[in-house]
C-alpha cells in the first residue's frame, strides 16, 4: 500500500483495503499516551504477528506516533484511525497514514475521501449509515460499535441487501466472539485492542503484549 499514484479509483481502493484485511485479520486500535511508547509497541505487535496498524488520533501524539512508524519501520502498514473530519484527514495523510479509519460518517468527510488516493473505512452503525456511503462508491465499512449495533447478528442481516459490502467490526470484539465475526462471509477482518490493556503499554511489557497477539491470531488458525 505505498507509492500510491496521485489518482486511485473507488474499485481501487476497495481492493486495496481487501488486500490489508486479508493479510491483517486483526486490526489493533492504538492509542499513543507517550512517545517513547510508539517503536517498542509496534515492535511487540508485529513479533506476534500483527504488521497492519491502526493508530487513532484520539491523543496529541497520533500524528508524531504515524510519521515515526512510516519513517522508522516501513515494513508496517500503518493508517489513521478516530478521523472526524476533513482536516483530520489531510492531516492524517500529510503525516503518511496509508489507510484511514473513521468512527462515523458526514457526507463531506466521505466526499474529501473520494478524491484521496488513502482508502478510508468508513464507521457505520446502520443500513443507512452504509447507503450513504454507498452512493459515493464505498463498499468497506468498519461497523462501530459493533456490539452495541447488533453484532454477528447484525452483519448477518446487512449481507441480504448489501451484498457487495464487507465489514471491519470493531467496539466488543474480542477473544470470546472473533471465531463468530471471521466466520462470517461479509466481515474481512476485526478491529479491536484488547492485546493494548494500558497498564502494560504503561508498565513497558512488551512480551505480553507480544503473547497476547500471537493467542489473538491463535484464535483464528
Amino acid at each position: 500500500m505505498t507509492n500510491l499514484p496521485p489518482t486511485v479509483s473507488m474499485a481501487d481502493k476497495v481492493a486495496l483495503l481487501d488486500s490489508l484485511c486479508a493479510k491483517a485479520r486483526i486490526l489493533p486500535v492504538i492509542t499513543i499516551a507517550r512517545e517513547q511508547d510508539v517503536l517498542p509497541l509496534a515492535d511487540a505487535l508485529a513479533a506476534g504477528g500483527l504488521t497492519a496498524l491502526e493508530v487513532t488520533l484520539r491523543s496529541q501524539f497520533g500524528l508524531k506516533a504515524i510519521q515515526i512508524l512510516r519513517e522508522q519501520r516501513p515494513e508496517l502498514v500503518t493508517g489513521a484511525g478516530t478521523v472526524l473530519d476533513p482536516q483530520m484527514l489531510a492531516a492524517a495523510e500529510a503525516a503518511g497514514s496509508q489507510f484511514i479509519v473513521t468512527p462515523g460518517i458526514t457526507r463531506e468527510l466521505l466526499q474529501a475521501s473520494v478524491a484521496s488516493p488513502i482508502p478510508l473505512l468508513p464507521g457505520i452503525s446502520n443500513a443507512s449509515g452504509i447507503m450513504e456511503g454507498y452512493a459515493l462508491g464505498y463498499r468497506r465499512f468498519k461497523l462501530f460499535p459493533a456490539e452495541v449495533s447488533g453484532g454477528v447478528a447484525a452483519i448477518k442481516a446487512l449481507g441480504g441487501p448489501f451484498g457487495e459490502v464487507k465489514f471491519c467490526p470493531t467496539g466488543g470484539v474480542g477473544p470470546a466472539n472473533i471465531k463468530s465475526y471471521m466466520a462470517l462471509k461479509n466481515v474481512m477482518c476485526v478491529g479491536g485492542s484488547w492485546m493494548l490493556d494500558p497498564q502494560w503499554i504503561k508498565d513497558g511489557d512488551w512480551a505480553r503484549i507480544q503473547e497476547c497477539t500471537a493467542q489473538a491470531l491463535a484464535l483464528l488458525d
